[in-house]
């Protein structure tokens, strides 16, 4: 079935020689919703096979692929992410293949059952606990701001941000302008864990009311805290104030810093 808000039937595209065996007898949808660059598509329909997803870029966004292929084998047995089916890269492509997690994202499940919306934040709030209880001693990736922040000022001098994304706070803002602003916040005080990096609503799948896996995990790495829960934060004010603040409540802190939160939503902006 495909989900027409979100995807269209298109062609198969041109795949590597080693990777046209997983993908044969399968039909093909292209993403329309995804914002990363990749070109991302779900193969369905396969008899007695599971769906699965590619993900296909060049330049920048191949490497951007690669890094979450590597995230994707350093989570497997720790979080339930997408399993690895096949990676393939050349100088400047990649091919990402993976499997599907069964289920709904965050998102469209909130949407459609509003009386079950205090459910899924608790479990939302439960699963992001589990991710930051990964010891970070054993995680070799890095998220943290300081890290971003850099990738973040080449961005802006590339003229790669999309202003016109920005929030409805910052709409009309300069990237320059976020820029000042978020270094104005610094410095923080680091409480750093193992963070998804993009702890988005479409980046969380639910079966029922519970949290049954995360993707597009490829800026998972050590990082404050509040990278995810500024992130997932201002996901659920569409969704009102009690939500929001029922996530702080079940995740365990009483009063949120909001420095924090400010910082990590503007320094989303330029990403």
């Amino acid at each position: 079935m495909i989900d027409t808000d979100r995807e269209e039937l298109c062609a198969a595209p041109a795949v590597p020689s080693g990777m046209a065996p997983d993908v044969v007898g399968y039909a093909w949808a292209r993403d329309t919703i995804g914002e990363a660059g990749a070109s991302v598509y779900r193969l369905h329909g396969k008899p007695g096979a599971p769906d699965l997803y590619l993900k296909h870029g060049r330049d920048a966004v191949a490497d951007a692929i690669t890094e979450e292929m590597a995230r994707l084998r350093w989570l497997a047995g720790r979080l339930p992410v997408p399993r690895l089916v096949r990676f393939d890269c050349t100088a400047d492509e990649a091919w990402l293949l993976t499997t599907a997690i069964p289920g709904r994202t965050a998102y469209q499940v909130l949407a459609s059952d509003p009386a079950g919306r205090p459910a899924v934040v608790d479990a939302l709030a439960a699963f992001l606990r589990r991710m930051h209880a990964i010891p970070v001693e054993a995680c070799p990736f890095t998220g943290d701001h300081a890290h971003r922040l850099a990738i973040a000022r080449a961005r802006i001098d590339a003229g790669l941000v999309d202003v016109d994304d920005f929030d409805e706070e910052r709409r009309g803002w300069t990237a320059e302008a976020v820029w000042n602003e978020l270094k104005d916040l610094l410095p923080l005080a680091p409480d750093p864990v193992v963070a998804h990096g993009d702890f988005s609503l479409d980046n969380l799948i639910v079966e029922g009311h519970a949290v049954v896996g995360c993707i597009d995990v490829g800026r998972a790495g050590i990082a404050d805290r509040y990278q995810d829960l500024a992130i997932l934060w201002n996901c659920l004010h569409e969704f009102g104030p009690a939500m929001q603040r029922r996530l702080f409540r079940a995740y365990g802190i009483a009063s949120p810093d909001r420095r924090k939160l400010q910082f990590h939503l503007m320094l989303d902006e330029l990403f």
